[in-house]
């Protein structure tokens, strides 16, 4: 008598998760985990839209509820998201080292310090007002990492788009922590001068009076170096390809 038991076979991708779980269940938090992906990239370009928007709108005061609503509910979108795959991921240690700073963005720090009534100190509080800049970074680079992530994304498209994002929210980022004390950025245009300026490595001739300013200067101008050279190198290697095909085809043609 045969006492062995059949076993099902595994899945073509032979993952031990998908082999554990019922297909049910799997397709279930596949469709979860799709619309958390969908909600997450929502809410990141809603964050780059509410934080642009603040910069832009003349009268702060009166979209600043609106501002800190939208603030909250991306946050609560982003913990979701985060104890969801949390609670899917297999090594859930390793999960929280991975995406340990994900987690410290989607905290809505201004939210808390007044419902706990907290009275944290000038340079906690200084962090605490950043952390809408930081999250706006990251929204972006959810964003940009999605589009660039598409096969109809070329190469040169998804240099270009890194480095128009980063000047862009460096541009920002800088506006709103200069323009209260540096008499040189008195509107938006000048601020996005000076990240264009940087990013060329060309240099600007407006200066910065914050700490955080000096560093996006840092930043911008050394991103600067890394990614243009990558221009030079990517339109060389095409138009070497393109020459290649070239003789190419002259010599099939000289051959028929």
């Amino acid at each position: 008598m045969n006492n062995s038991v059949s076993v099902p076979s595994r899945t073509a991708g032979g993952d031990p998760a998908a082999f554990s779980k019922p297909p049910v269940r799997a397709r279930i938090e596949k469709a979860i985990r799709n619309l958390l992906n969908v909600l997450v990239l929502l809410g990141s370009v809603l964050v780059i839209a509410a934080l642009s928007f603040e910069v832009f709108h003349d009268s702060q005061q009166l979209y600043y509820k609106s501002y800190m609503k939208i603030q909250f509910w991306v946050c609560i979108v982003f913990l979701i998201d985060f104890f969801y795959r949390l609670y899917l991921s297999p090594k859930k240690m390793r999960f929280v080292w991975r995406n340990f700073l994900l987690f410290l963005v989607a905290i809505p720090y201004l939210h808390l310090v007044p419902y706990f009534q907290m009275n944290p100190a000038s340079e906690i509080s200084y962090i605490f007002r950043l952390m809408p800049l930081v999250r706006g970074g990251y929204g972006l680079a959810i964003t940009v990492g999605w589009i660039t992530r598409s096969k109809l994304t070329s190469l040169l498209v998804s240099y270009i788009l890194i480095i128009l994002s980063l000047t862009y929210f460096a541009s920002l980022v800088f506006f709103m922590l200069e323009h209260p004390v540096n008499p040189a950025v008195t509107s938006y245009g000048e601020a996005l001068w000076w990240a264009f300026m940087n990013v060329t490595t060309v240099g600007s001739n407006i200066f910065a009076r914050t700490g955080t300013g000096e560093v996006l200067s840092v930043v911008l101008a050394a991103s600067g170096m890394m990614l243009f050279p990558i221009f030079t190198v990517y339109i060389t290697s095409r138009f070497q390809s393109h020459k290649q095909q070239g003789g190419q085809s002259g010599a099939d043609e000289a051959g028929s």
